[in-house]
């Protein structure tokens, strides 16, 4: 009789698990790179494709850098928030165009603007998954070391700017001074 029941204590046990898994707020999930330094890398420039921008490229300033692609819908939803953010210069934006093709994400920005300095080109998504991306849009605040400090999952809205990003990068910039 008891080994009759296994399966079935066993499936309850799984059902609840998953249960409470989907009641987890996945924008909640910590980076393990959270204040380590940015992983090295160096890809074709977005525009330029004849030079790069790498992680050395990145250091001496507090910036942002997007995670996006043409065929991200929420990317979509934050794109207004970025374009706002850049237009008032408070921090540099870099992107990283992520599984893309090159004249979807040009033509993307020319519709919609382009709020990043300059974007990376990750065709293949090697550079995204050692950023421990997962989805899109992503957006990492490094400060000027090189080493990542936050992590947002999910699009960045003014909510979010204002109550967390924001103050984050003025006091990281603070600390810099």
């Amino acid at each position: 009789m008891q080994k009759k029941s296994f399966p079935l204590v066993l499936f309850v046990v799984l059902v609840v698990v998953l249960a409470i898994g989907l009641t987890k707020d996945p924008r909640l999930v910590p980076s393990p790179l959270i204040d380590k330094a940015m992983p090295a890398f160096s890809l074709p420039q977005l525009h330029e494709a004849d030079q790069t921008l790498g992680s050395t490229d990145l250091r001496g300033q507090v910036l942002l850098l997007n995670v996006w692609a043409s065929w991200c819908v929420a990317c979509r939803a934050e794109h207004p928030v970025l374009m706002e953010l850049a237009k008032s210069g408070q921090v540099a934006i870099y992107g990283l165009n992520y599984k893309d093709q090159r004249e979807d994400a040009l033509r993307w920005l020319v519709y919609y603007g382009d709020p990043y300095t300059t974007s990376a080109y990750d065709l293949e998504g090697k550079v995204g998954i050692d950023f421990g991306v997962y989805g899109v849009p992503e957006t990492f605040i490094v400060d000027q070391n090189g080493i990542i400090r936050y992590k947002q999952i999910g699009p960045i809205t003014e909510e979010v700017l204002n109550k967390k990003i924001m103050p984050f990068i003025n006091q990281l910039k603070a600390a810099s001074t």
